[in-house]
């Protein structure tokens, strides 16, 4: 019922794009921890596995130890699908002998993708020559990979909910949008997006965080960073 793009970046930061014909997919499939990873349990979902799965890694476990524990412990594991991605090294991921067709997992160096009842490989094949062939932030790069793959067929049933989660060096994310019900859901998350960089963005990078328990009070000081930030990105375009 669901694809998704998990993928890291040189700064340590993770990301999770997910799309699906299903009511607010992004609530319960999607999981990541600072410095940790991400992960997405997907098919007949198993909302256990994301605070489990993060625990395991944050002991040391690789992505497929985690995913072999897992599914050990579950019963209806032949109905799950899930993927997993560290800071460092390869993901790993699960797709469960009865999940739906056409279902399957793409592994690259610092991503995977993986969908269950998809109108077929060409929508994770999509999703990953996206993802791989474009530069530049993150976000934007699962957002095109996410618009590749629905173009490419994405969900066979159409088109419902969508999300888009970043997280970077905080315990909480960076970003964290949900399309839950939606008529074009990707697109809804793009125009979304575009409208965090306007204040929402770089009002976060305001806040009390890991480094600067009490973050920036001064209203002066946080419009200056909101201008700066849009003065910055429009030097780089």
């Amino acid at each position: 019922m669901t694809w998704s793009i998990l993928a890291r970046d040189g700064t340590g930061r993770f990301g999770v794009a997910i799309a699906s014909r299903f009511f607010a997919v992004g609530a319960l499939t999607v999981h990541t921890r600072r410095g940790v990873g991400a992960l997405s349990t997907q098919a007949l979902l198993n909302p256990l596995y994301g605070p489990k799965g993060m625990d395991l890694l944050a002991e040391g476990r690789s992505p497929q130890q985690v995913i072999d524990a897992l599914v050990a412990a579950d019963a209806g594991r032949e109905h799950r699908q899930v993927h997993v991605l560290l800071a460092a090294g390869r993901p790993a991921a699960w797709t469960g002998s009865a999940c739906i067709e056409w279902c399957g997992h793409h592994l690259g160096e610092d991503f995977s993708v993986a969908g269950n009842m998809l109108a077929g490989p060409q929508v994770v094949e999509a999703t990953a020559e996206a993802f791989r062939s474009i530069r530049g932030d993150l976000a934007e790069r699962l957002l095109a990979a996410l618009a590749a793959g629905e173009a490419a067929g994405g969900d066979k049933r159409g088109k419902q909910a969508a999300a888009l989660r970043i997280h970077a060096d905080e315990d909480y994310p960076q970003l964290d949008i949900r399309v839950d019900d939606h008529e074009e859901p990707v697109r809804e998350l793009q125009r979304l997006y575009a409208v965090s960089l306007e204040r929402y963005q770089p009002f976060m990078a305001c806040l009390a965080g890991r480094h600067d328990p009490a973050g920036i009070t001064d209203r002066a000081v946080i419009e200056e960073r909101i201008a700066r930030f849009h003065r910055e990105r429009a030097g780089a375009a």
